[in-house]
């Protein structure tokens, strides 16, 4: 059959279809899948990402009558990380739809990525129809099984009738306390089964949600309100529930307001701008072991924190979080607070404003002065590193050049081990959410993900990520997908040809002769891949060219619309202080 004929056919079965359709709607009939449109629109979602499947295309009929953008990836992998980058940047719920059986094996590590994080996504995944449940039907696997571990939330809708109604019911549990992902088999005939719409179990929108802005016991709020006016050297460290909750402002608010340094983990880096007064990064440890007050809001004392081990015990210890199994939890505090961060840190400031005794505030700016002073120090200490002309090119030089070349429009994302550790000592992100890293599970491979979804929820700003090239080769054809779609970025591989984490610490164990086993890669001029796929793509070997080099790809974004890849060769000797302390296992 010619090309034209099979043109013909196409319209004519679609005209028939869509004749169909227009007749079921006028009887109040509706399917499965289009109910599942209907309810994340009722959800606020606008956009879902998936990989197409044979149990799934319902869903994607009833996006098209909805108005849901339907994004397409190569793999279910940047799917979910994806929905996930989409949550973290739009504060809205992120949502992936896949296939069953391998469709959602391979979304699992996206889905634990976002459960790790705290990031509210929704999972929908398909299974074989009921008819055939435990007939071998294709792609049947347990899923609900398997996705309850990493997620708030796993079920199977069991008939039509209930599909909005579950949908609607596993969102609830993405925003109930920390936020998180939820997990919803539909099995191929529920999606399928057109119903009377009478039937169907629609909840209606804005009559089935209360606030989730809690400040938590009142009582606590003036104790947090009376410990921080009486304390002289008082710092506050914000982590990713801060922006997740979207209390970024409240949060600056309560650091210029009662003259307190602040210190940034996650996506809370970018709150404050580098160079603002209050912005403190490089004194941690320091603030850590000689502050009379440490408040810790939005993130637990997980591996990241030492498991608070770090924390001076002569000092008092307050914990702010939405989860209420976080608090206290591999250390002990003084004070606690669950609820939402913004509505917390608000309230605290209107209970402690005015109060601050002159004795307290000049004592508190001295304390910021000395803090500052040790910045500074810190800072030099690290510019040898961050202008170092060696060859191969020493990755706190790429990390340096890349903070030079940061615009107020750039969201910047860290892809990889080292290349994330030694980057967060360089890289200062200039507004809110304009930092994007893998969180507690160190997922490689979530930069392609997370850069699309920046693209799509972000038009008109710059995303720039930078992988190892171990993550690079994980998820990068998905660069395609971004092209696909309009939403080209900038790929910066720091390329060391191995995977030189956890190589250092094979090395440090078993030596030279034994330890360069199963973490070494091939040398990969990756600037030919942005090449094939129609975009621009360079070599770097001398550090002095790096700089020309990202603006020579910038520029080509502009000009031709594809993603570029700027790939520079770095020293496969040079390791974060972080992995030569193997601080991560401890």
């Amino acid at each position: 059959m010619s090309a034209a004929a099979i043109a013909e056919t196409a319209a004519a079965t679609t005209t028939a279809d869509d004749t169909l359709k227009q007749k079921n709607r006028a009887a109040g009939v509706i399917s499965g899948g289009h109910l599942v449109a209907r309810a994340l629109k009722n959800e606020g979602v606008d956009t879902i990402f998936t990989l197409c499947g044979g149990h799934i295309i319902d869903i994607y009929d009833g996006c098209i009558d909805e108005g849901i953008r339907i994004i397409d990836v190569r793999h279910e992998q940047v799917a979910a990380h994806a929905a996930d980058g989409y949550a973290r940047q739009t504060g809205k719920l992120g949502c992936v739809v896949t296939t069953a059986g391998p469709g959602c094996t391979n979304a699992v590590t996206g889905v634990a990525t976002a459960f790790r994080s705290e990031s509210p996504i929704l999972h929908i995944g398909g299974q074989g129809a009921l008819s055939q449940h435990k007939m071998g039907s294709l792609q049947d696997l347990p899923h609900v099984d398997m996705m309850s571990p990493i997620t708030k939330f796993a079920a199977s809708v069991p008939s039509t009738e209930r599909v909005a109604d579950m949908i609607s019911m596993a969102v609830r549990e993405c925003f109930n306390g920390a936020t998180g992902p939820s997990y919803l088999e539909i099995p191929r005939d529920v999606l399928d089964r057109e119903i009377d719409v009478t039937r169907a179990i629609i909840p209606r929108p804005g009559h089935y949600r209360a606030s989730t802005k809690s400040i938590g016991d009142p009582r606590d709020i003036e104790k947090l309100a009376d410990i921080l006016v009486h304390a002289e050297r008082p710092a506050i460290l914000y982590g990713q529930q801060v922006w997740t909750a979207r209390g970024h402002q409240e949060a600056v608010a309560l650091l210029r307001g009662l003259d307190i340094p602040g210190y940034f983990n996650g996506a809370s880096r970018g709150l404050l701008p580098p160079g603002d007064p209050h912005h403190f990064d490089r004194t941690r440890s320091q603030a850590f072991a000689n502050a009379d007050v440490i408040v810790i809001v939005g993130t637990p004392f997980d591996f990241r924190m030492g498991y608070g081990k770090r924390i001076s015990k002569e000092l008092t210890l307050v914990q702010i979080d939405m989860d209420y199994r976080t608090v206290g939890k591999n250390r002990d505090i003084d004070l606690g607070l669950v609820g939402d961060p913004g509505a917390i840190l608000g309230a605290v400031l209107q209970a402690a404003s005015g109060r601050i005794k002159n004795d307290k505030r000049q004592a508190r700016r001295q304390w910021m002065q000395q803090l500052s002073e040790a910045e500074d120090v810190a800072t030099q200490k690290l510019m040898p590193l961050f202008k170092s002309e060696n060859t191969p090119i020493h990755p706190y030089r790429v990390a340096y050049e890349l903070n030079e070349f940061l615009t107020d429009d750039t969201i910047y994302i860290g892809d990889g081990g080292d290349v994330v550790t030694i980057s967060a000592q360089a890289v200062r992100p200039r507004r809110p959410g304009h930092w994007m890293d893998p969180g507690a599970l160190g997922s490689l491979g979530v930069g392609t993900g997370f850069a699309i979804a920046a693209g799509l929820a972000n038009p008109g700003k710059e995303v720039l990520c930078y992988y190892g090239d171990g993550s690079f080769g994980m998820t990068a054809f998905d660069m395609e997908t971004a092209n696909r779609f309009g939403v080209p970025y900038l790929a910066v591989i720091g390329n060391n040809s191995a995977m030189n984490q956890i190589r250092y610490g094979q090395l440090a164990k078993y030596g030279e002769a034994r330890g360069n086993v199963g973490n070494l890669l091939g040398d990969i001029p990756f600037g030919k891949f942005a090449e094939m796929l129609g975009g621009y793509g360079e070599e770097v070997r001398d550090p002095g060219q790096i700089a020309a080099a990202l603006r020579r790809a910038r520029e080509s974004i502009h000009r031709t619309g594809r993603s570029a890849v700027v790939n520079i060769w770095v020293d496969p000797r040079e390791y974060a202080p972080g992995t030569k302390n193997q601080t991560m296992y401890k």
